[in-house]
């Protein structure tokens, strides 16, 4: 497995460079700005699988740590994955800890559904993130997660399925929507 390569840049196109290491040329998927310095070293992750094999760049170890989290839930792929990581490592952690769906669902190919699975399995992997909150200390989430708690469920059993139902129109319908989820378990 290719854990890191450096070498001569070159331009592919806007998602993949080619690294020439001593007159070897790998394509690997990176996302970069047009007035970015190409790096001459990356961190790779290696995708294989029966008729691919694709290699995918980062230029800190951060980076590729993040990128491998992303993937590992389900329903994520790694030409996904690599088009969340363009919003870049901060903004994504930050999206997590707030419970931000709507920015995830600004990443082509990543629809409301898979946005919520990224942030409540990053949640659980980014360990040192602040507590998920469904929408910054609300009134109405407040209310929500009160309810749950009064029928005997956690808080962070109601703040999971509370995300999960953010799309309801309207408090009840989020509280009635949670308790069938929570029902489910």
């Amino acid at each position: 497995m290719i854990a890191k390569l450096t070498g001569k840049p070159e331009t592919l196109d806007n998602q993949s460079i080619i690294l020439d290491v001593n007159g070897v040329g790998y394509k690997v998927f990176f996302n970069f700005k047009p007035n970015q310095l190409l790096p001459s070293t990356l961190f790779i992750h290696s995708h294989i699988r029966d008729d691919t094999f694709d290699l995918y760049g980062f230029s800190t170890r951060d980076e590729l740590q993040l990128f491998k989290l992303i993937i590992s839930v389900s329903g994520i792929g790694p030409k996904s994955g690599i088009n969340v990581m363009d919003k870049g490592v901060e903004a994504i952690t930050q999206a997590v800890s707030k419970g931000d769906v709507d920015f995830f669902t600004t990443v082509p190919r990543l629809g409301r559904k898979n946005a919520q699975k990224i942030i409540i399995e990053l949640k659980s992997k980014l360990g040192s993130l602040t507590e998920l909150d469904l929408s910054a200390d609300s009134s109405e989430t407040t209310d929500a997660i009160s309810a749950l708690v009064s029928l005997g469920f956690s808080k962070n059993e109601a703040r999971t399925a509370l995300n999960q139902v953010s799309d309801q129109p309207t408090l009840e319908a989020k509280i009635s929507q949670a308790i069938k989820l929570l029902g489910k378990k």
